[in-house]
């Protein structure tokens, strides 16, 4: 089975942290923080076998860009494949008007 490489953004990144701290901070839980951050971590590096098992997304332009939808939780992590590397693009919480923030409106 093929193994992937599993790239974070630096975009990414900030969205685990910025979930991480409106959790700890905002809603005063820093263990369900710390918690949440962790299980998103951990999907996120399990595509390292087989991230073709989330589809491409319909919507344009996330569909030309071959851009994939995992949910963990109430989080939606987006990627794309490209040849052997998983590239983490965004980390969005579901309930948002995802189309809209992943355009940057």
């Amino acid at each position: 089975m093929q193994q992937y490489k599993v790239e974070i953004t630096k975009e990414a990144l900030q969205d685990m942290e910025d979930i991480y701290d409106y959790i700890a901070v905002e809603l005063l839980a820093p263990e369900n923080a710390m918690g949440q951050y962790n299980r998103i971590a951990d999907e996120i590096l399990s595509l390292d076998s087989f991230p073709q098992r989330y589809r491409i997304m319909d919507s344009e332009p996330e569909k030309r860009m071959e851009l994939r939808r995992m949910l963990v939780d109430n989080y939606s992590v987006f990627y794309t494949i490209r040849g052997d590397k998983v590239i983490v693009t965004d980390i969005l919480y579901t309930a948002s008007d995802i189309e809209a923030r992943l355009r940057g409106v």
